[in-house]
């Protein structure tokens, strides 16, 4: 109906004088349904360029529009307040919206909008230097959600995930695997293996082996991926033939090993990547590259050519004062290693190379201080950085007991992505096992079914704050096995349905017995069960905000309107015991309510729809 009524806007705001070329009229659902369905506020915007009172144009606007609209989708337009012009919904709207969210079924909230054009989304791309911590799992969410809207607006998307295979901290986990490794090998051969004291978890002091690198990876991970090249045979053999006793082999098997283990760890929360893209690639010579890509050595070239880069006390600079930053930016240090930004220059240059036409990266809070140098770098280039967009996400906190959780994977003093699923996922199963009268011990539930359980709700909280709000993670909430939890609530709403629909064709209702013509939708008049349809029809333009917005909290707030809806509809409006045309219409509109609250938590949110609990 927005897309209906703007065009009908435009039309008649094409018959004025002064309109400024490209204006765009705006509508919105007002917050109180006494201002109508919809409403504009165009003749506000317009009152300067029209000269004259909103008020006035308003009701010129409005009379016109009752001549442009079509009377079977628009009951009636009027003016209120200040100048805003409302519109309210047709009855045979209504009727025809229902019938076209139950053929849709599944399909109902995808649209056309970008068919034809190609989405890049990067997200995760944490340095695989241990194992995911609360902090990824909401980059992994976000941008698994972002993606399954821009796909239901369109795009044809690719998700990826940058491999940061190349920098300091990877060598620093190649050094820890070492040290630990060969301080077992010596514990196994008797050998008394000398330690040192370093800052642990909590600030406590932790012994190390003397050779543990600086600022090293203290986990237990670490030590058990050494305990497992240890126990390698073939892992010794290459160590035995190696001629400098390095750390290159250490950090490829850390390697290796740590990004099987986040692979897993994504899978487990329904996040599976498209493709991969290795830091050292950018590194290759050009018969070794991993596709289309610009090298770091192109990229600095190509910057050079432009005039932006100049070498000053041994470093290399990018001379982004001219790009309107206060200061200019290191690309290259004196040591000769680049920083962090030239290898996301040349990244993000392939990026446009590779022909897509949106670009969306996910990054953490972290890095509000530094991608501008990156889009401004690509400006430089020549590339539209219009089609880049870079969502930021504010921070985690884990909540336990009402107490912050600290997190730091160098120490080893983080909570794991697998950790939050498990203990999730373990605690509700055994909530549930004791309120259906059930011992509720964990060894009663496989471990998929607690990755499946703790999965739905994690997804869901990651999700249900805006990205740029921080996120307190409650793990007790999380843990509530109630309707107090915010994902129960909407997955209660839907197994609600599905009882009521079961027991409706138990007492022999049918979707099957409709007559000819179906169900008959004119019977839906009370103010509960058109208020319902209204929120089921505000689903496509719902996903398309939050797909525009890169925001998939506000498919959660839509969700949740539609359970309140539906809540009030289940109040006031029974299906059983009224005759069978009212019931069988009824039935069909808590089908069309499922048909919204599934699409929306299973194909977008990634949370599972229930229809038992």
């Amino acid at each position: 109906m927005k897309d209906y009524l703007a065009a009908r806007l435009r039309d008649v705001l094409a018959d004025l004088d002064d309109v400024p070329e490209g204006f765009a009229p705006e509508l919105e659902t007002p917050a109180n349904p006494e201002h109508g369905d919809l409403s504009t506020n165009t003749a506000l915007r317009l009152a300067s360029e029209l000269d004259g009172s909103p008020r006035t144009i308003a009701e010129d606007l409005a009379e016109r529009l009752r001549e442009a609209t079509d009377s079977a989708r628009v009951a009636s337009v009027e003016v209120a307040g200040p100048g805003f012009v409302n519109f309210r919904y047709a009855e045979k709207h209504l009727q025809r919206g229902l019938k076209a969210i139950l053929a849709a079924g599944d399909q109902y909230g995808r649209t056309t909008g970008h068919v034809g054009e190609r989405a890049l989304v990067e997200y995760v791309s944490a340095n695989p230097t241990g194992p995911l911590t609360v902090g990824h799992g909401r980059n992994a969410v976000l941008g698994d959600a972002i993606a399954r809207l821009l796909e239901h607006v369109g795009y044809e998307v690719e998700r990826e995930y940058y491999f940061n295979d190349a920098g300091r901290q990877m060598r620093v986990l190649g050094q820890s695997v070492q040290a630990r490794y060969e301080a077992l090998a010596a514990r196994r051969r008797g050998e008394t293996v000398p330690t040192k004291t370093v800052e642990g978890a909590g600030g406590e002091p932790r012994e190390v082996p003397e050779r543990f690198p600086e600022n090293g990876y203290q986990g237990a991970y670490v030590t058990e991926i050494a305990e497992a090249l240890l126990d390698d045979p073939a892992f010794r053999e290459k160590i035995a033939e190696a001629e400098n006793g390095g750390h290159a082999p250490f950090q490829q098997a850390a390697e290796e090993r740590m990004f099987a283990e986040i692979d897993a760890t994504l899978r487990k929360l329904g996040v599976e990547m498209d493709s991969h893209f290795n830091e050292r690639a950018l590194y290759a010579d050009e018969g070794d590259r991993q596709g289309e890509h610009i090298s770091i050595d192109e990229a600095l070239g190509r910057l050079r050519e432009a005039g932006y880069v100049y070498d000053e006390e041994g470093a290399t600079w990018l001379e982004t004062t001219r790009t309107g930053k206060d200061q200019d930016t290191v690309l290259v240090k004196s040591s000769g290693e680049p920083t962090y930004r030239l290898p996301d220059i040349a990244y993000h240059a392939g990026k446009f190379e590779r022909g897509f036409d949106l670009m969306i990266d996910v990054f953490g809070a972290d890095h509000i201080a530094t991608y501008p140098d990156v889009l401004s770098a690509l400006d430089i280039l020549g590339y539209d950085t219009g089609r880049v967009d870079v969502v930021i996400y504010q921070f985690v906190t884990l909540v336990r007991g009402g107490e912050p959780v600290k997190m730091s994977t160098r120490r080893a003093e983080y909570e794991t992505l697998d950790d939050l699923v498990a203990e999730v996922g373990r605690t509700v199963l055994e909530t549930h096992g004791r309120a259906e009268g059930e011992d509720g011990a964990a060894d009663g539930f496989s471990e998929e079914e607690i990755t499946r359980a703790g999965a739905d709700i994690v997804r869901f909280f990651f999700l249900m704050r805006s990205p740029s709000s921080h996120l307190e993670f409650d793990l007790d909430l999380a843990k509530e096995a109630s309707e107090k939890n915010p994902v129960y609530y909407l997955q209660y709403a839907h197994t609600r349905i599905a009882s009521i629909l079961r027991k409706a064709e138990e007492v022999g209702f049918s979707f099957e017995q409709t007559g000819a013509d179906g169900p008959d939708f004119s019977l839906l008049t009370h103010e509960a069960e058109q208020d319902l349809i209204k929120a089921l029809l505000r689903f496509p333009d719902a996903v398309r905000q939050a797909a525009d917005a890169r925001e998939p909290h506000r498919v959660v707030t839509y969700l949740r309107a539609v359970a309140n809806a539906f809540t009030q509809f289940y109040a006031h409006c029974h299906i059983i015991g009224e005759e069978r045309p009212l019931a069988t219409a009824r039935m069909h509109l808590a089908k069309a309510a499922q048909t919204v609250l599934r699409n929306g938590l299973v194909e977008l949110l990634g949370v599972d729809a229930p229809v038992r609990m």
